[in-house]
């Protein structure tokens, strides 16, 4: 006998079916609780301005926290978030390891710092010895990773995450006391929607 194939839906909390949990190693394990979308949002909110840049967001914010506004009821929201990689440069063995020199370096007299405050003779020879060793272990260490990617990163590169726009919402009962602070500072936000 077989059984009309139905699309099958998602579990809800309440639908048949979760008292046929099996159970695992830590026992029976229970159903998750709410509307099975996630964790509940706080308090509605409103957005009363979007801004082309953080710093003009910031202000805004600031300008709240100011004239004695409740900033902990306040977001700042960045949207159409895009990861933008800069190139540094190329990355030879050569640079991987004078890079790698400069970071074991600093490590080298950190220790040599250490070593030198419980140093009854010279710490100073201490401390240019720790210097050393780390620059050249550091050295080391950046050329035969460098090597080990096989040519497949030859450049440096640094990240950052930028949004296209800077929405600062509050919660809703605060939205017309917050515009009407707004509404005497002199920066203009690209597209309220608050009203």
């Amino acid at each position: 006998m077989t059984r009309p194939s139905t699309p099958t839906a998602a579990w809800q909390p309440g639908m048949p079916g979760s008292d046929n949990l099996p159970s695992g190693p830590g026992g029976r394990p229970t159903p998750p609780s709410g509307d099975g979308h996630g964790p509940h949002a706080g308090s509605p909110t409103v957005t009363i301005g979007s801004y082309p840049d953080y710093p003009s967001a910031q202000r805004v914010v600031d300008y709240l926290a100011d004239n004695r506004f409740p900033v902990e009821r306040t977001s700042i929201v960045g949207t159409d978030l895009t990861l933008v990689e800069t190139v540094m440069g190329r990355l030879t063995t050569g640079r991987a390891a004078l890079l790698g020199a400069g970071t074991g370096a600093w490590f080298g007299l950190f220790i040599g710092l250490l070593f030198g405050i419980f140093t009854a003779g010279n710490w100073l020879a201490v401390i240019l010895v720790g210097l050393v060793i780390g620059a050249i272990w550091g050295a080391v260490f950046g050329a035969v990773a460098h090597a080990m990617t096989g040519g497949q990163r030859d450049f440096t590169s640094a990240s950052s995450l930028r949004a296209a726009q800077y929405a600062v919402t509050v919660d809703a009962e605060l939205a017309g006391q917050a515009q009407q602070m707004l509404s005497r500072m002199h920066l203009t936000p690209t597209g309220a929607t608050a009203r």
